[in-house]
């Protein structure tokens, strides 16, 4: 597509990450809101990259709009809700790797799907559309499935419905619960863009190719498996193909990796449909993403 509507669905929050001086720096992250920075950075200028989710009237999700702005990422499809506020997180590092501490509970992403007639809306205008199991894992059960039908319904009138499982097992009610929503998303998506690691340890799954043999099923189209620093494999209709990964040495935190990749094989893949000029795309921006701190990397 030369041309188009690019949109994400899920949550931003505040971030606390550390600097080099032992401090902390705020900034704004969330797994969908990563993947639309990066892929605001290879998108075309005739695309629209937009964020739909929902943020307060306090003077913190005043700035984390004008924040988005500032990105070039639209944000007409955020709702304001009075009373509310965002969520916040802090990463804790240890030699690269990354560990986090929420506060999230009231956090006014949670009712970013309660308007079904808004969520059509934002559907309607999209030509691609990114959510996360995070977004799924945040909304009361009832919003999760409505907003699962709407991207159904969207993927059936041709749209790209791209989708990272992006598993999170402590925002989830019961095992049980987050292995059907999931599934079900599946379903929903044109392109799948799980972990490998994350899908053995929530789904019993012994290889990436059982991983991507349950996704097959559930119905994607393509399913583009990460494996951390590992290879990328990927499944499209009846080829497998193996795309090496670079080794990159004493990364300084992998905290944006996977949304980084995904940010830029998506770009890459609505304007091109080129399955391997979109890997090595995710892959070049994720080794550049890991040589810094934070989730947000300015390419």
């Amino acid at each position: 597509m030369q041309h188009g509507v690019f949109v994400g669905i899920g949550e931003c929050m505040v971030e606390l990450s550390q600097t080099d001086a032992g401090l902390l720096r705020k900034s704004f992250a969330g797994d969908v809101f990563n993947t639309l920075w990066y892929a605001r950075a290879g998108l075309g200028d005739s695309w629209i990259t937009r964020f739909s989710s929902a943020v307060g009237t306090d003077p913190v999700s005043a700035e984390m709009l004008a924040f988005m702005e500032n990105a070039g990422i639209d944000t007409s499809g955020i709702q304001r809700l009075e009373g509310k506020r965002p969520g916040l997180y802090m990463i804790h590092l240890d030699a690269g790797e990354r560990s986090f501490s929420y506060w999230r509970e009231t956090s006014a992403a949670r009712s970013l799907a309660a308007d079904r007639t808004k969520l059509a809306d934002t559907m309607d205008a999209a030509s691609a559309i990114y959510f996360s199991g995070i977004t799924l894992a945040i909304l009361p059960e009832a919003d999760a499935l409505s907003l699962i039908d709407c991207l159904k319904d969207a993927r059936s009138q041709g749209k790209i419905v791209a989708f990272d499982s992006n598993i999170r097992p402590a925002l989830w009610d019961s095992p049980e619960k987050m292995k059907n929503l999931l599934q079900l998303a599946a379903a929903a998506s044109t392109v799948c863009l799980p972990s490998c690691d994350d899908e053995k340890n929530a789904f019993g799954d012994t290889s990436g190719h059982v991983v991507i043999e349950r996704y097959a099923k559930a119905g994607a189209d393509m399913i583009v498996l990460k494996d951390g620093s590992g290879d990328v494999l990927v499944q499209s209709g009846d080829d497998l193909v193996n795309y090496s990964t670079s080794h990159i040495a004493n990364p300084v935190d992998t905290t944006g990796a996977g949304d980084s990749f995904n940010g830029a094989f998506l770009a890459e893949f609505v304007q091109s449909g080129h399955i391997a000029r979109s890997v090595q795309a995710g892959q070049q921006c994720a080794a550049r993403v890991i040589q810094h701190h934070g989730a947000l990397v300015t390419l």
